[in-house]
């Protein structure tokens, strides 16, 4: 299948987080048929019920490319015009998995063998898919991490530090206020003390960040609120115990604050003729652990539009991702 049909065809599967079964199912059948003309292995590996990994490989897996089936909601079918391909997953990373197979493709027409891919579910939550695959390594020495980087080699990427932060009150008639106590007032003095928390900074991750993402609470605009809840997403560049302590201060007395998820910055793999990069965002390769690899992290498109109703891929990236797994596949075999 050619490879922007292929990445169309991708797109059109729905496969948001926890229903990627028939997109796993697609790709089963799709490097399967490969594996046939050119004596693979493929399998599922197994992570929940009706949700598995896929995994092909010629030889022994030296090196492996990989990247994650699932996407975020809502599925946005598959369209294109001259210069890019839209869609949800055009870049993250439906097309980036096209991309792999076709370099497979290509490295084994060429007589190249010892590599593999591996495709996961569960990236956009909790990494299911990448935690499960840990846990049953095949001797990779290598890990290409497929994720929208414009085709440049990540040279780290930040860590994540998500927190639930809720409040509670007394409820009373708003008329009367003395009587109650207002969950909102003291989630936004807590809120307001963790927007000052100084953040640290890298040298090459740069200046860490905290997102107030969500806020919810009360019950009616009459009524002092009696609960309020804000979720918080802090984008690592170093030790996080720091700021989990600067989080513990800025709450105190005001809120509770409970840990969801904590992803360390990583720092990743050079390989010389590649354009390098750093990313904010966080993938799977921390809970991969080094099972497979020292890790490498590249793809096609752009991360900016990736999670928006206009998410697309450029073609012309697409084809170029095809020759640079290549060359860091051919390069990697001989390190």
């Amino acid at each position: 299948m050619e490879l922007l049909e292929l990445t169309r065809r991708l797109i059109d599967i729905e496969s948001i987080t926890r229903n990627e079964e028939q997109v796993g199912e697609f790709l089963f059948a799709h490097l399967s048929e490969i594996a046939s003309r050119h004596q693979g292995v493929v399998e599922k590996m197994d992570v929940e019920p009706r949700r598995f990994n896929v995994l092909a490989h010629w030889g022994e897996p030296v090196v492996t490319l990989s990247t994650h089936m699932d996407t975020v909601p809502p599925h946005v079918a598959a369209r294109e015009d001259e210069d890019r391909i839209w869609g949800r997953g055009a870049c993250d990373a439906k097309g980036i998995i096209a991309s792999m197979i076709h370099a497979a493709e290509g490295l084994l027409e060429s007589g190249v063998r010892n590599f593999g891919v591996l495709f996961v579910v569960g990236e956009e939550k909790n990494s299911a898919g990448a935690l499960a695959a840990a846990c049953d390594p095949r001797g990779s020495r290598f890990l290409i991490n497929g994720e929208p980087s414009n085709n440049q080699l990540a040279l780290g990427s930040k860590g994540a530090l998500r927190y639930e932060i809720t409040a509670s009150g007394k409820m009373a008639h708003s008329a009367y206020p003395e009587l109650g106590e207002s969950a909102i007032d003291k989630l936004l003095d807590a809120l307001q003390q963790l927007r000052g928390i100084p953040m640290p900074a890298d040298p090459l991750l740069g200046q860490g960040t905290l997102n107030i993402g969500t806020i919810s609470g009360g019950r009616a605009p009459n009524v002092v609120a009696d609960s309020a809840c804000a979720e918080i997403m802090i984008r690592l560049v170093a030790d996080p115990e720091p700021v989990r302590r600067a989080v513990a201060r800025a709450v105190e007395g005001r809120a509770d604050a409970r840990e969801i998820l904590c992803i360390p910055a990583v720092m990743l793999g050079r390989l010389k003729g590649f354009d390098t990069t750093v990313v904010a965002y966080t993938s799977d390769i921390p809970e991969f652990g080094g099972t497979w690899g020292k890790p490498f992290l590249l793809g096609p498109g752009s991360i900016h539009v990736a999670h928006t109703l206009d998410e697309y891929v450029p073609k012309r990236q697409l084809v170029e991702a095809v020759e640079i797994y290549q060359k860091m596949v051919r390069q990697l075999l001989t390190a």
